[in-house]
């Protein structure tokens, strides 16, 4: 399952990397939101909502399904601007239409429509949609939607204060931390995309990014997501890449129709392993799935071992084992190394530790 952006004929320097105060803010309310999702910012999410005004927090609970399990596409702008302020006015911009269809949207299902839809303020059957929604996540989710169905300004000024309230409460300071290092990552890739060309500087993003390039000269950018889905960048005139401190482990994509299409992925960070993707964390699991295969890992785990050790150890012959060494390999949990005419394997206990929280990042990416 994925999530393409069609980008045949646009010009490469229109995939622009930069960072977004306002889509940093979002991953921080996220953050706020489900620290489970986020087990490296623990201690940042217990102190910050220990000092968060207690009012603030009740309005961030009312509000907290903009950005909880799904994101508002407002909330990550295609075209980011220097400062919140600046940003939050492109989001005043904003008709009253769009902006209530992105605030109540769901992205549960499996797919979005293939044009605009019907805005909840003018469609009855889309109203009643959004409000089954909002209800389902819980009754200050369905009092909010109430609101802003029944008066979408006073609740989009009410929504802007809260944001505002946020970066002086403890956006601010955590911004001006974070800003040095996104500004070099995205100069880093827009580097690598000016000499080396998009594919590599897709492939630095995440490794559930790629750029799929077929014979016909058409070009996507593939991102494994949990839906199936298809925009095109071309007709939002780009495609806009946001570095996160943040957002780890999620992908935020924006794919409606209408918009400019968005990614918000996370930085790379000193000491925590890459994310991998989750074909790659199934072959693992189903790599290791095979009772010959599980024994010979626990055999590995303790030691390198050759293939007739192997063979000899559980009376296999040579060339099965051979083959689930194969398996195994291609999953990335093997070490090899060669002493003299043999070749040693050994599981690689860094990599088979990970598999815990690399189907839980990559569930939730």
């Amino acid at each position: 399952m994925s999530v393409t952006i069609d980008i045949t004929g646009l010009p490469d320097e229109r995939l622009l990397f930069t960072p977004s105060p306002l889509g940093e803010l979002t991953a921080m309310l996220d953050v706020l939101a489900e620290p489970a999702h986020h087990p490296a910012l623990h201690g940042w999410a217990s102190s910050t909502a220990a000092t968060i005004p207690p009012e603030l927090s009740e309005r961030l609970l009312e509000a907290d399904f903009l950005w909880r399990s799904s994101r508002a596409d407002f909330l990550v702008p295609g075209l980011p601007g220097a400062t919140l302020a600046a940003e939050l006015d492109a989001v005043d911009r904003m008709d009253d239409e769009l902006y209530v269809a992105a605030a109540l949207a769901s992205t549960c299902g499996s797919a979005r429509p293939a044009r605009r839809a019907p805005s909840p303020l003018t469609d009855p059957v889309a109203n009643e949609r959004a409000r089954e929604l909002a209800l389902a996540r819980g009754p200050r989710q369905a009092a909010f939607a109430d609101r802003l169905l029944a008066d979408p300004p006073a609740v989009r000024a009410l929504v802007r204060r809260m944001l505002e309230d946020c970066e002086s409460a403890f956006f601010a300071d955590a911004w001006q931390r974070v800003l040095p290092a996104l500004a070099a990552d995205a100069r880093r890739k827009a580097d690598l995309l000016a000499r080396r060309g998009p594919a590599e500087a897709l492939a630095a993003v995440s490794p559930s990014v790629a750029l799929d390039q077929s014979a016909d000269g058409r070009r996507r950018i593939v991102i494994d997501k949990l839906q199936d889905n298809a925009t095109s960048g071309t007709e939002g005139g780009g495609v806009t890449l946001i570095p996160t401190a943040f957002g780890r482990p999620h992908l935020v994509v924006v794919y409606t129709p209408g918009w400019r299409p968005v990614l918000q992925y996370p930085v790379a960070e000193a000491g925590i392993p890459e994310p991998v993707s989750l074909a790659l964390v199934q072959q693992r699991l189903e790599a290791l799935a095979h009772p010959v295969r599980l024994r010979l890992a626990r055999t590995m785990a303790r030691g390198a071992h050759t293939t007739g050790e192997l063979a000899s150890a559980w009376q296999l012959s040579a060339p099965e084992v051979s083959r689930h060494l194969t398996v195994l390999r291609k999953a990335g949990l093997l070490i090899t190394q060669r002493r003299g005419r043999y070749m040693l394997y050994q599981l690689d206990l860094s990599g088979s530790a990970r598999l815990g929280s690399d189907f839980l990042e990559a569930l939730l990416r």
